[in-house]
């Protein structure tokens, strides 16, 4: 099994730029669809974008495509989000995970592995 770790999460103001990094550990990341999630305070977990096994391509949710992009480093074993143009509706906690289902899934039960989380602040 995989193990996730996710950083790069903090305080931004609206219109900056952050970078979260998900380094996968005990299997290579591109073995799965690795997911990224977000979860603002009182709300449910929601899919942000993934990207596919073996570099087979990206999809994002409508409320962050053209800003975020997620991008893997078969070298570090990492997974990265960029989010660029930062909105304060994009404060949540962000999380990584790892689905080994055959077909990418948005749904966060598809999910089998998940990192902790990194907390990221959009201030206005």
């Amino acid at each position: 099994q995989v193990q996730l770790v996710e950083s790069g999460g903090g305080l931004v103001q609206a219109g900056g730029s952050l970078r979260l990094s998900c380094a996968a550990s005990g299997r290579t990341f591109s073995s799965y669809t690795m997911g990224w999630f977000r979860q603002a305070s009182g709300k449910e977990r929601e899919f942000v974008g993934f990207i596919r096994k073996r570099g087979g391509g990206t999809y994002y949710a409508d409320s962050v495509k053209g800003r975020f992009t997620i991008s893997g480093d078969n070298v570090k074993n990492t997974v990265l989000l960029q989010m660029n143009s930062l909105k304060p509706e994009d404060t949540a906690v962000y999380y990584c995970a790892a689905d080994d289902g055959i077909l990418p899934r948005t749904s966060t039960s598809a999910y089998d592995y998940w990192g902790q989380g990194t907390q990221v602040t959009v201030s206005s």
